[in-house]
C-alpha cells in the first residue's frame, strides 16, 4: 500500500460540518468542526462520522468507470452478504473457523483441476491477499529450491531471476526484497513483452527461474509460455541447467482455461512449477484474494512451511501476513459454485466481445492505432496514428476523466520509451452500453482536440498516476 505522510502545514484543514448532521439540536451538538490529522478529543454519534466519510468519499472517482484497474467493481448482492457475514472471521485461525478453511482448500482443488496439475489431490495451494503476495511466495520457492540445489556456493553465489521489462511491479519489489539479481528481457520494436530465446540466453547456473506473464498489463496480451518452456528445454539439453517456469497469471489465468482451452500455458507444461491469479480480478471478487498453486509438494520447500500451534490446532500455514478476513475467499468459492466452468466461460466471453467491440469502434474513428485488440485479455491498448500531432495520448485521458471515465495514458518502458499508449480494461460490469457511452464521448472531443495547436502535456511523467 502507499505510504502517506502527516499534514504538511502547522495549521491543519478541518473538516467543516453541516448543523443538519446533528442527532438532535443542529446548533449545540454541532459547534465544532472535527480534526483531520488528530483524533477528536470527545466521540460523536455514528451517523455524524458516517456522514463526514461519505461527504468525502463522494470526491473519488467511480470504480465503474475506471478502465485503468483490473481489480472487480462488481458482485451480485449475494455475495455481498456472504462477504458482511464473513469480515469478522479470521482466516488464519483454521482451527476456529474450519468451514472457511474448508472452502479454502476447495478453491485450491478446483483451480488445480482447472490448471491441469498432474495429479490435482497432490498440488499444493494457498489463498493470499492479491497476486502480489502470491508472487512473493512462487519467487522465495523458487530461491530456496535454488539455494538448496546450490547449498555449495550459496549464499556466496547471487541469485538471478529472468523476466520481461513488462512484469507487474511485484516482481520488481521481489527482486528488491529477497537481494535477487533481476535480469529483464527488453521490448523490440512491435514485441512488448518477452522473447523466448532471449530469455534463455539470460539464464546461467545462478537463475533461480524465469517468470511468464499470462496477461500483461501494458497491452493484454499472452506471452508464450509453451514457447518459453521449449526455448527452456533446449537449455537443458546443451548445458544442463534446468530452469522452471511460473506463471503469473493474474488476470490471464482465469481467462484462458474458459476462453483459450487449447493453450498451453499451465501444468500440462512439465516445466510449470507454480501459478498465481487474482482472484479481485477475472476470477470476479471483490479486491483482497489472491491465489498461488505449486505443481506438488516438491516444488514448495517444506522448511517454508510453518506449523503453528494457534488457539489450540496445528496449522500450516505459508504466507507473509498472518490475520485477514475470510469474507474473499467464502466469495471466491461462492463465484466459483454460482458460475461453474459455463458460466466463468460466458461472462469472460462477454467481457471479451465488448473488448474487442470497443477495440474496432476505436480504430474505426483513424485518429488511433491499436496495439492490441483485446483477443487475449479483454484488455487493448492503443496510441494516436502517425499522422496526429495536435495532441497526444494524454490529452485524451485528460480530457476523458471530465466524463467521468478513467483511461490511463503511460510510456513504455526501455527500449519502446518512445510509445505512449492508452488501456482501456474491460471487466465484468462494464456493459456493452457502457462502451458505447464511452466510444461516443471519445468521438465527441476529436474536433476539438484536433483543433489544439500542439499537445498540452508537458511532464509526461506527472500526466497520469498510473505506471504498470
Amino acid at each position: 500500500m502507499p505510504l502517506h505522510e502527516g499534514p504538511r502545514r502547522p495549521g491543519e484543514h478541518r473538516m467543516s460540518v453541516n448543523p443538519f448532521y446533528g442527532p438532535a439540536n443542529p446548533v449545540g451538538d454541532m459547534a465544532e468542526a472535527p480534526p483531520t490529522h488528530r483524533l477528536p478529543d470527545r466521540p460523536m454519534a455514528p451517523a455524524t462520522a458516517h456522514q463526514l466519510v461519505r461527504d468525502e468519499l463522494m470526491l473519488d472517482g467511480n470504480a465503474r468507470l475506471n478502465l485503468a484497474t483490473f481489480v472487480t467493481t462488481w458482485m451480485e448482492p449475494e455475495a455481498g452478504v456472504l462477504m458482511a457475514e464473513c469480515r469478522d472471521k479470521n482466516m488464519i485461525d483454521k482451527d476456529e473457523y474450519p468451514r472457511t478453511a474448508e472452502l479454502e482448500r476447495r478453491c485450491v482443488a478446483m483451480l488445480a483441476d482447472l490448471w491441469h496439475a498432474p495429479d490435482p489431490a497432490a498440488a499444493v495451494g494457498c489463498s493470499t491477499t492479491g497476486s502480489s503476495e502470491a508472487c512473493m511466495l512462487a519467487g522465495m520457492a523458487l530461491k530456496r529450491r535454488w539455494a538448496r540445489r546450490n547449498s555449495d556456493r550459496y549464499p556466496g553465489a547471487r541469485p538471478n531471476l529472468v523476466m520481461g521489462v513488462n512484469v507487474q511491479v511485484c516482481w520488481e519489489k521481489f527482486c528488491n526484497f529477497w537481494e535477487v539479481e533481476a535480469r529483464l528481457v527488453p521490448m523490440e520494436g512491435e514485441r512488448f513483452h518477452l522473447d523466448p530465446r532471449a530469455a534463455a540466453e539470460l539464464c546461467d547456473e545462478n537463475t533461480i527461474g524465469v517468470v511468464g506473464i499470462l496477461g500483461s498489463t501494458f497491452d493484454g496480451s499472452y506471452e508464450p509460455v509453451a514457447e518459453l518452456c521449449a526455448a527452456l528445454d533446449a537449455l537443458e539439453e546443451r548445458t544442463g541447467l534446468d530452469i522452471p517456469v511460473h506463471v503469473d497469471g493474474a488476470s490471464g489465468a482465469m481467462v484462458a482455461p474458459f476462453l483459450d482451452e487449447d493453450l498451453m500455458w499451465d501444468f500440462r507444461l512439465p516445466r510449470v512449477a507454480s501459478i498465481n491469479t487474482s482472484g479481485h480480478k477475472y476470477g470476479l471478487v471483490y479486491p483482497g484474494v489472491g491465489w498461488a498453486l505449486w505443481r506438488d509438494a516438491d516444488a514448495l520447500p517444506e522448511e517454508l512451511v510453518f506449523r503453528v500451534n494457534y488457539l489450540g490446532g496445528d496449522m500450516p500455514t505459508f504466507a507473509l501476513n498472518f490475520s485477514r478476513p475470510g469474507a474473499q475467499v467464502v466469495a471466491q468459492y461462492y463465484t466459483f459454485l454460482r458460475l461453474g466452468r459455463d458460466g466463468y466461460r460466458a461472462v469472460q466471453q462477454a467481457a471479451r466481445d465488448v473488448a474487442t467491440g470497443l477495440a474496432r469502434r476505436i480504430e474505426a474513428l483513424g485518429d488511433f492505432r491499436l496495439l492490441t485488440r483485446g483477443d487475449q485479455l479483454p484488455v487493448f491498448a492503443f496510441t494516436t496514428a502517425p499522422d496526429v500531432s495536435a495532441y497526444d495520448v494524454f490529452d485524451v485521458s485528460r480530457r476523458l476523466r471530465e466524463s467521468g471515465w478513467l483511461v490511463p495514458a503511460y510510456t513504455f518502458p526501455a527500449n519502446r520509451e518512445d510509445l505512449s499508449v492508452l488501456r482501456v480494461v474491460c471487466r465484468n460490469g462494464f456493459s456493452a452500453d457502457l462502451a458505447e457511452l464511452l466510444a461516443q464521448d471519445l468521438e465527441r472531443l476529436l474536433p476539438e482536440l484536433r483543433r489544439q495547436p500542439r499537445p498540452f502535456t508537458r511532464d509526461k511523467g506527472a500526466a497520469t498516476s498510473f505506471h504498470h
